[in-house]
């Protein structure tokens, strides 16, 4: 008897749908499972089979064939041990409403007692099965909540095989899980639990991070150990704008494909903040491997992708994220398949002036040999500085200001103008797709949108020759400058903005370091 179940497989963030075939035939006495599946759904036939005996059900003893179609398709992962099941009880005509199996998409890995645990991407899995137009989705019930993010389409979770042949023998006793997205979505938008008013003193640092959370900036934090600078940036995202609901559920795909949500989890609902150790290796920070899989960048879309000690990591790692970094999406490239994952994320990035630590450092005197300091900032490409729009110097905090108890400004009002800015951001770019920010301005829109006055001129021809600036620099002084005159709420690039985004291209200076 044949019989067909349905599953899905994820490529990517997206799931394409998998039609499980099982044929059970009175000839021979061999298992068998085709249609390009890797080595843990071939195993998946010894879990199914003690599955089904250690619950009283029927395994036959003849010849089975499994089929995974479309057969070109490379199919991995344990997750299809749960259709496999339905489909051999199916073909041995022990589910009265096995024709129903046709109507559900099937997932979940199964125990040697029957227990189902969770999977990958079940998010992108439901969403596949609503536009397909299946009856329902029978998942885990870790993976159900995640699922059910998906309205409009039913969905089951399950823990154990017995729920499963239940339902499909009575009809009965799966219960849909129902989540209100919008309601879960409004209900976690709660504070985080770090804020700006705990950091004291810095009030440059706070202003030029505001900066860059109001244009969408890259930047670099400079400065001697314990000076604050990862205390701050990983302040930053308490200060971006929230997430949207679109976002929320592409955030969350690409951490369901990724295995990085809790189980019974919903949404991702705060902007990721991811910060790899330097040690990272190149497919682990872009993505890849024999079965793509996102990685760090697109862990990091819709939030901040902090590097700790950048001159750390190796240079063949920085150098792969340039790409992504201009396109806001990294394309993985096989033999066979070629998978995009979306990486639009800001970098944020910190260092120490020097081996030592000590350069420019305003009490203790830089250690380090001639060349050194140099050599050190030598180690990230002069092309990834191009990408990085405020180059933030951190002193240390004096005594006065660590022991001050006066309250200071909290990241909630530092988001207000931040949100602010960004809608004034989002009227000039409507007729522009995909670009939202100042930082994503091309040539064209710089030269209509960032004009200077004569005084403007002047100002940022005199920096550029007396500061000597590098010709990269131009480019993004204009940029920021625009994001300042928006937070101002100027329409125009006065002098004083532009004086404030100059000071912010600190190692553009010729000479800095030497």
């Amino acid at each position: 008897m044949l019989v067909k179940t349905f599953g899905s497989a994820v490529y990517g963030v997206e799931a394409i749908t998998i039609t499980v075939e099982v044929n059970v035939n009175g000839q021979g006495n061999n298992y068998y499972i085709v249609g390009l599946p890797d080595n843990a759904v071939k195993e998946s036939l010894q879990r199914v089979e003690s599955a089904i005996k250690n619950n009283q059900l029927y395994m036959p003893r003849t010849k089975l064939v499994v089929n995974l179609a479309p057969a070109d398709i490379r199919k991995s992962g344990s997750a299809f041990d749960l259709p496999i099941a339905m489909g051999t009880l199916g073909a041995t005509g022990q589910l009265a409403l096995h024709e129903k199996l046709e109507k559900y998409i099937i997932m979940g890995e199964l125990s040697l007692d029957g227990t189902v645990k969770s999977i990958k991407g079940a998010l992108p899995i439901a969403i596949q099965a609503k536009k397909e137009s299946f009856a329902g989705l029978i998942v885990p019930s870790a993976n159900a909540r995640e699922a059910a993010m998906m309205e409009g389409l039913t969905v089951y979770g399950v823990d154990h095989l017995n729920e499963v042949v239940e339902f499909f023998q009575t009809g009965e006793n799966l219960q849909p899980t129902v989540v209100d997205t919008r309601k879960e979505f409004e209900q976690a938008a709660r504070a985080n639990d770090i804020d700006f008013n705990e950091v004291k003193g810095q009030s440059n640092i706070k202003r030029a991070l505001e900066i860059a959370a109001a244009g969408g900036h890259n930047a670099i934090l400079i400065g001697p150990p314990g000076a604050g600078k990862t205390m701050l940036a990983r302040r930053l995202p308490t200060i971006l704008p929230p997430l949207s609901l679109a976002e929320a559920l592409e955030t969350t795909k690409i951490h369901s494909v990724a295995g990085k949500l809790p189980e019974h989890a919903t949404l991702v609902h705060t902007r990721p903040f991811r910060s790899p150790h330097h040690s990272i290796s190149p497919t682990a920070l872009v993505g890849g491997g024999s079965i793509p899989q996102p990685g760090e960048i697109s862990l990091a879309h819709h939030g901040v992708l902090f590097l700790d000690e950048l001159p750390e990591f190796q240079r063949t790692v920085l150098e792969v994220m340039r790409q992504p970094m201009e396109e806001r999406k990294v394309t993985i490239s096989r033999a066979k398949v070629s998978i995009d994952f979306p990486a639009n994320f800001m970098l944020m990035a910190s260092m120490n002036p020097c081996p030592c630590g000590y350069f420019n450092h305003p009490e203790k005197e830089c250690s380090c040999a001639p060349g050194m300091v140099q050599k050190y900032l030598n180690k990230i490409s002069g092309p990834l500085l191009d990408r990085i729009d405020l180059h933030v110097e951190v002193t240390p905090v004096p005594f006065s200001e660590l022991s001050d108890q006066a309250a200071t400004e909290n990241s909630a009002s530092i988001r207000e103008r931040v949100m602010a800015a960004r809608q004034v951001q989002a009227n000039r770019f409507t007729e522009h797709p995909g670009i939202f920010a100042n930082a994503q301005m091309n040539s064209r829109l710089l030269k209509k949108h960032c004009q200077l006055q004569a005084a403007g001129k002047q100002l940022l021809e005199t920096a550029m020759n007396k500061l000597n600036l590098s010709a990269r620099a131009y480019d993004r002084i204009l940029k920021v400058s625009r994001t300042i005159a928006d937070l101002s709420g100027s329409e125009t690039i006065g002098t004083e903005h532009l004086a404030e985004a100059i000071q912010y291209r600190s190692l553009d200076r010729a000479g800095w370091g030497s």
